[in-house]
């Protein structure tokens, strides 16, 4: 699996049934979080509360999203930014995505299936909702991990209270003969955390804090990947990487994945525990829809590091 292919992203598995708060197994799996964060932004998951048949059914009908017509996909619009559509971009010609604002809640996932199918997809409906709890299922474990691993679990509940989640659809086709093979550009994500699932194509490289290329393979069915984000870099007061990441295309199959991206409604701040000599405070307090609507203006998008240009101390 993946851990023998990308010996350099930590490997974690979830599937054992003493995973539960407060067992060994527990808190050992909450330090190699930490520790994987702090080291490398990210690391794979073995989830086994994931059935293969959904993995199947969602695969399937993301296909039958992607092949209905552009003017059908561009309906998708949201007023929070980066949340709807987006491609037809002629520098990146082989992505496309579209985005499921409260996508863990049936309201959010109905309203994005009526957009696509005014005659209703029940399907397609069905499959995504299950999917989109059983990743939120997942990142809350991670976060509530997280948060305990730094001794500061009695702020997970409110944290969780204010948290929405978009979920993103992506297809990144395969390149044709003379194209490029960049399927989307170097980026950070700008959520708190993303869990990140796809079908068996490959393409995501991570960098390390020393601008090392990983390529991460995933391609387990029942494997996820976990991505910090600048929201948690900052509430960690740095000692979390958002690591930079892009996808590159090889080979000839298209590949189809899905980004559950964890966004705060309220205000983030780095606790005062986690402020010292040797961790002085980097952020001073920020609102995470406004590290979004910074991201879209020019100054956001240009500066090498949006978060620090956002709310750096």
């Amino acid at each position: 699996m993946g851990s023998e292919s990308s010996p350099n992203v930590p490997f974690l598995d979830f599937s054992d049934a003493d995973l539960k708060p407060g067992t060994d197994t527990w808190l050992l799996a909450c330090k190699k979080v930490r520790q994987s964060l702090e080291e490398y932004g990210c690391f794979i998951v073995e989830y086994n509360k994931f059935p293969l048949e959904l993995h199947n059914q969602v695969f399937a009908v993301l296909q039958e999203l992607f092949d209905l017509p552009t003017e059908t996909k561009t309906k998708n619009r949201y007023e929070k930014p980066l949340n709807g559509y987006v491609g037809q971009i002629p520098k990146l010609p082989l992505h496309e995505s579209m985005g499921i604002d409260n996508a863990n809640t049936l309201e959010g996932t109905r309203f994005f299936t009526n957009l696509m199918w005014p005659q209703g997809n029940d399907r397609f409906c069905q499959y995504i909702y299950k999917y989109a709890k059983v990743a939120a299922e997942l990142d809350q474990m991670v976060t509530r991990m997280i948060f305990e691993s730094y001794g500061l679990e009695k702020y997970y509940d409110a944290y969780i209270d204010t948290t929405t989640y978009l979920l993103r659809l992506l297809k990144n086709r395969a390149p044709r003969e003379s194209e490029p093979n960049l399927g989307f550009i170097t980026h950070t994500d700008k959520s708190f955390t993303t869990i990140l699932h796809q079908n068996q194509v490959n393409a995501l490289e991570v960098e390390t804090r020393d601008g090392t290329r990983i390529d991460v393979d995933f391609s387990s069915p029942s494997s996820f990947v976990v991505i910090a984000g600048d929201a948690l870099m900052a509430w960690s007061n740095d000692r979390v990487l958002s690591p930079s990441h892009q996808v590159v295309m090889r080979g000839n199959m298209d590949r189809y994945s899905l980004g559950l991206f964890a966004f705060n409604n309220g205000t983030i701040q780095v606790p005062e525990e986690l402020v010292d000599e040797e961790h002085p405070l980097k952020y001073k307090a920020f609102e995470h829809l406004g590290l979004l609507r910074f991201y879209r203006t020019d100054e956001g998008y240009k500066s090498t590091c949006p978060i620090k240009a956002y709310c750096g101390v």
